[in-house]
Parts: structure tokens; sequence; C-alpha cells
């Protein structure tokens, strides 16, 4: 088993810990020390991001994509009721992100979102039929061992800090106890933003594209693709599909600019489709060259996963680059019908020049619960 799919022992955590104070006054006794630091400008203070409301905080909001993310799977034990976990760890998270916990060893949390979902098995205790209950299907260029397949669990953390990353983590294993035990984490991070459209940015990606343009971006394609409308137990949620893929960044990189722009069905350096326009611009699948060539190839990404030809709605993706266990990418959608994701990724499959380069070793998916607030613990409104 990779090392990733390891939690690390309190034990290994307090011995790494106590290796970089000591690593740090060590270099403090260095000659160096003693010169003035040069000043600098203070980095400015994270805005905090509302823990309480319709939905979770961490999927819209903040409306950037925080840069670093740790993406936690755990099961529960056997004989553990999921509604007082949930509102446990509920309550945990208002006093992380309020700054009041003393798990935070002093951090302030700054931009700090902790999103909480559950998988199909404890979905299906309390409903067969209630969107999540389904277990994400097996595809081709699949590499996952069990233990990084599904969960009961997803605890999702994203802050502009990445210290904050495994000791929220830790805090919230440690409320959690013996009542469950962890699969794997994974950590990541956003490559820079650009400018796609007013307002609104994306980032690159391990193979220097933009990644993330297409998704229900207004309130209203929101409301229709991205946030669960009934039955009550589960509105105000979403489904989450979580998949660890590597990358082969050698071979890729092998190829002249132009065979990786037609890979994707976009320009590298600006996101713009192939068949012209801004980068926020839908793809003109119909563009010809003079001698009848598509401008967007026929195996392109863009057409292949184009939602208008699956026949889906929009998801809204946030892909995290990984460089542990090996060079890839998390890649993340929230989506209110899960067919959105596997019948775009059916489609795919069958003729996708981009998933040659791509082996998915882990995955699940999940029902984000809907949102919480003093009178509404977490998971409440599924579990009781």
């Amino acid at each position: 088993m990779h090392r990733a799919d390891q939690p690390p022992s309190r034990r290994a955590f307090l011995d790494a810990t106590g290796a970089t104070v000591a690593a740090g006054l060590l270099a403090g006794c260095s000659g160096d020390s003693a010169r003035p630091a040069p000043s600098a400008s203070p980095a400015p203070t994270p805005t905090p991001v509302p823990v309480t409301g319709r939905h979770q905080a961490g999927v819209i909001r903040p409306g950037t994509a925080q840069p670093h993310l740790l993406a936690l799977v755990a099961d529960l034990g056997a004989a553990v009721a999921p509604g007082p976990l949930l509102a446990e760890l509920g309550e945990a998270i208002r006093t992380l992100t309020a700054g009041s916990d003393p798990g935070l060893l002093g951090l302030p949390p700054g931009d700090l979102t902790v999103t909480v979902g559950v998988g199909p098995r404890l979905v299906r205790t309390t409903g067969a039929a209630l969107p999540g209950a389904l277990d994400l299907p097996r595809f081709s260029r699949e590499r996952i061992a069990p233990p990084a397949r599904g969960g009961d669990l997803l605890i999702q953390i994203c802050a502009g800090d990445a210290l904050l990353l495994p000791v929220v983590a830790a805090a919230l294993l440690d409320r959690a106890g013996d009542r469950v035990r962890e699969r794997w984490r994974q950590l990541g991070r956003r490559g820079a933003e650009v400018p796609v459209a007013e307002g609104r940015s994306a980032p690159r990606n391990l193979l220097g594209f933009i990644d993330g343009i297409v998704g229900p971006h207004t309130t209203a394609e929101q409301e229709r693709d991205l946030w669960l409308a009934g039955p009550p137990a589960v509105a105000g949620g979403t489904l989450a599909v979580l998949r660890r893929m590597e990358l082969d960044l050698t071979r890729f990189a092998a190829l002249p600019v132009a065979e990786q722009e037609a890979v994707f069905g976009r320009r590298r350096s600006s996101g713009v489709p192939l068949s012209g326009g801004s980068p926020a611009s839908p793809p003109g699948l119909g563009a010809k060259t003079p001698d009848g060539r598509y401008l967007v190839p026929a195996d392109a990404h863009v057409r292949r996963a184009n939602p208008t030809v699956v026949g889906v709605g929009h998801m809204l993706r946030r892909s995290y680059s990984i460089d542990h266990p090996a060079p890839g990418l998390l890649f993340i959608s929230f989506q209110n019908d899960l067919r959105t994701f596997t019948a775009t990724l059916s489609r795919m499959d069958s003729s996708d020049a981009l998933l040659p380069f791509t082996t998915t070793t882990a995955g699940g998916t999940f029902l984000i619960l809907p949102g919480y607030g003093p009178r509404r613990p977490l998971g409440s409104s599924l579990f009781g």
C-alpha cells in the first residue's frame, strides 16, 4: 500500500513536529540569524468563510477555491450511529473555523473550510432510493486497491495556509476517536489562477492547461445542475465524485504543443477553444477548416466531455495537482445527478485523447450533506 494510503500515527506526527522545531532552533543559532530580517509587507489576512447556511462551505464558498486541500476518506465502525458523530464533527468544524478550538495549536483559521460527505452505504441505511445511495461504477484505466475505493465519510479541508490541513484533520479525527477508521488521504494544491471571464478565474494543472473553465457558475445554473432540491433529507446538498489520477507527464510533455492542444481542444497558453473566441466561449464543435477537418478534433477532451453532447448537466469541477504518491491530479466534481459524471466518463472512455495519459488510483462518490446551523446539526436532516 502507498504511504499516502496509511494514516500517520500520533507518535509519528509528534516526532516529525519535534524534528521540525529542532531544525528551526538550530537554524536560529546560525550566524545568519543575527542579521536583521528584510522588511516586507504583511500578507493580507484571508477573509473568513461563513460555516452555516443552506449549503456547506467549501463548494461555492469561497468563490475562488483556496490553493490547498486535504481530502480524507474514512469508514465508520459497524455499530456507530452516523447522526451523533456528524453532529459532533459539525460542532468541531464551527469551533475550528472560528479559531476557538485548542486543536488549532494557535494557528489562525483564515479562510479555512471543512466540507463533509457520506458514502453510499450510509445513505442506503436511510433510503435506497435517495440521491447518493448508488456506488460509483468501475471504469477503464483504473488501478484502485480496495482500501482506496469507496468509503463512508469524506472530509474535505481547504485553506490558504497549508499548515492548517494536517492540524485540522488531526483535531477532527481526535474528536471522532475510534468511531472512524481512516482509509486514505490526499494533499493537493491549485496552480496559479488565470482570468477566464469577467470576475472568474481557473487554475492551471500539471499538464500546463487551464482546468475548470466550464461549469455551473450562475445562481440559476447552480440551482439547475449543482444543488439537490429534494427530498427534504438531502435538499441543499450535492453529490461529489472524488478521483485520484496519476498523469504520464513525460509522455505528454514529449508531444509538440499543437498535439497537446489537440488532446484538450484548447490553446495551452490562453484556454481559448481551438474553434476560437475567449476562454469562456463554448467550443464550436461544428467548425471546420477549409479542407473539411474539425477545428476541435473528434477525440479532443472538450468535445468528448461536452455536457450538451453527452446530454447531461454541468458539473462543478475542482482539480488539485498532486506529487505524491505520483505526479497527478485529485479530481473533485460536484453535481446533483450522479449520471452527470458517469455518462460523461462513459463517453470519454470510448474515445478521449486525454484518458490514455491518466490512471485512476483512488475514487468514490459521496453525498455532501446539506448546510447546518446552531439549531440544525450537521447530518440531522438525513440521520435525525
